[in-house]
């Protein structure tokens, strides 16, 4: 059924929140954009005059079909190469959806996306709706098509799992970079005591380089693991620009509201990596150098003006 201008004007409303869903709840911009394509089609396909509430609907066949993608997503992750991390999405990306309480600034943060992994597709959904959108249970149960109190009980599973699994501390936008600014001192004085000193003693280093980009599949584990490997990751070297393309330049900002540095080559992200600080020091070091998942941050990035310029050239 052929859609009117006002059909299309609605969906295009609700596209930034479906968008903000989507990738929350796969952790992929590419398929959080697959997803919304997906309800866009069947959204064409129904007969819409029929629908009573649009926005219900939308996020209904969004999110089931969310959740038939984290199903098969599961079971490519058996097969993929090396460690798989989220994609990161830099500051200002409108995917990265709202933020206006703490809750959905905690929600859509890198540490918990790969927390969010370790639950169940339902929990996922549950605790992202409830969450980052603040859907009541009710709405919630009816787009599962389950319960209320199962749907509550999801959310308290769920909302364990994530607090269990880390220590919250929420941290503004000049503190990020302070912190991003320290790190990099540290990192580029080509000694791992400058290092040790901001990790935890329990710190922890992985990445993700998709079977395309060298990256150690075990995680680098205490203070001085971590800062032995860092202090080699930015030592520069014609051997490292060579891979890459040229001598990256090494940027402060933030990805998915945490801090965050950038190594860009001609304007090409080819590494961004997400810290994972507390009042205690930074606790986790995580890498994305997967090609595929900085298209979208390439784009992001060459958009936006970066005036103040790189803090370190490799």
């Amino acid at each position: 059924m052929a859609l009117t201008r006002s059909d299309v004007d609605r969906f295009q409303a609700a596209r930034p929140r479906l968008e903000a869903i989507a990738y929350r709840l796969l952790g992929s911009a590419s398929e959080a954009e697959d997803a919304v394509q997906e309800t866009f089609l069947r959204w064409q396909a129904a007969d819409v005059g029929r629908i009573e509430v649009p926005e219900a609907w939308l996020t209904k066949v969004l999110t089931n079909w969310c959740l038939n993608m984290l199903t098969s997503a599961r079971a490519r992750r058996e097969t993929y190469v090396g460690r798989w991390l989220p994609e990161p999405l830099l500051a200002g990306d409108p995917m990265l959806g709202p933020a206006d309480t703490a809750e959905q600034r905690e929600s859509v943060s890198y540490a918990v996306l790969v927390l969010l992994e370790r639950l169940s597709p339902n929990e996922r959904a549950v605790y992202v709706l409830r969450e980052a959108f603040d859907y009541p249970h009710r709405e919630i149960a009816e787009v599962l098509e389950i319960s209320e109190a199962a749907s509550q009980q999801l959310y308290h599973r769920a909302k364990k799992h994530i607090t269990d699994g880390r220590a919250h501390t929420e941290i503004d936008e000049a503190a990020a970079r302070r912190i991003v600014e320290e790190f990099l001192a540290a990192a580029t004085t080509g000694r791992t005591e400058p290092l040790v000193r901001l990790l935890t003693q329990d710190a922890f280093a992985v990445g993700d380089g998709g079977g395309k980009v060298p990256a150690r599949t075990k995680a680098f584990e205490g203070a001085l693991a971590v800062a032995t490997f860092m202090r080699g990751l930015f030592k520069p070297g014609a051997a490292k620009r060579a891979h890459v393309g040229g001598a990256p330049e090494i940027y402060a900002t933030t990805a998915n509201g945490g801090p965050a540095v950038v190594a860009v080559v001609e304007g090409r992200v080819v590494g961004i990596i997400c810290l994972e600080a507390t009042a205690e020091g930074i606790v986790a070091v995580r890498t994305q150098a997967n090609p595929d998942k900085l298209v979208r941050a390439t784009a992001q990035w060459s958009a936006a003006d970066h005036a103040e310029g790189p803090l370190h050239t490799l």
